[in-house]
């Protein structure tokens, strides 16, 4: 891998990995564009990335780091824990899962699923507007929708955004406990890639790595607000027409 191709991935990763739109299925996309194979050095590379959008939410979301928000990620743990252990019990299925056709179908299934989900949301007056107010129950059935996120193709972000919108969540408080749950989760994945595939990281060029962190960090903080902006004016419906096209377009040159 050389620094375009880092640069390149970096910036694929910063922009998907927060929308509901599949950053892993993206990611596995462009590598095959690119020529890169998925060997274990260049998985190595993607979890350094996701390091980075990591680095991108705790910036982001700097206030909500102490103990006064302690109920918050109380919270988000309970969120957490149906996909740590469904994912731990099941972790070797979902390996056999990874194909292009796989994602391509989950891809078209989750746009359709937003599109239906859209046509039935309405704006109430009841919808919790503040992640703070996420109640335990609520956590809990997001925490359950995420699980289907195991599934290639899903987006852990598009999953948990459906569950926050069917649990009385108001759109920007979806997506915002949506980016605050991506912490535990891939701290977990990113924490059990690097002491599996440590020894890959000695024989990657220093310079790539770098290249591919910063890129990602700058557009992931930068693609967090713009999507919060953008759900102040607007639905997911666009995400669900682009992720049927993006899957219909996979088939027809995959399948």
């Amino acid at each position: 891998m050389d620094i375009f191709q880092a640069i390149i991935l970096g910036i694929v990763e910063g922009f998907t990995e927060f929308l509901p739109v599949s950053s892993t299925g993206h990611l596995i996309v462009i590598s095959s564009w690119l020529g890169l194979e998925q060997n274990s050095q260049n998985k190595a590379f993607e979890v350094i990335i996701q390091l980075a959008s990591i680095l991108a939410i705790v910036l982001n979301y700097k206030d909500k780091f102490n103990f006064k928000e302690i109920d918050l990620w109380k919270k988000i743990f309970i969120a957490f824990l149906p996909l740590a252990i469904i994912g731990f019990i099941f972790r070797h299925e979902v390996k056999e899962l990874f194909s292009t056709i796989v994602v391509a179908t989950m891809f078209i299934i989750g746009g359709i699923l937003f599109l239906i989900t859209e046509y039935f949301y309405k704006e109430k007056s009841y919808h919790i507007k503040k992640v703070e107010d996420v109640n335990v129950k609520q956590a809990l059935l997001i925490g359950i929708s995420q699980i289907f996120a195991l599934i290639p193709g899903t987006s852990r972000s598009g999953a948990t955004i459906i569950g926050g919108l069917l649990s009385g969540l108001d759109r920007k408080t979806s997506a915002e406990f949506s980016f605050l749950l991506a912490l535990p989760v891939m701290l977990a994945a990113s924490g059990y890639d690097i002491l599996k595939h440590y020894n890959e990281f000695i024989g990657q060029n220093l310079i790539v790595l770098l290249s591919g962190f910063i890129t990602a960090f700058i557009v992931a903080f930068i693609t967090m607000k713009l999507f919060l902006k953008f759900l102040e004016k607007f639905t997911f419906i666009s995400f669900g027409w682009y992720r049927i096209i993006f899957g219909s377009v996979l088939l027809y040159f995959y399948a």
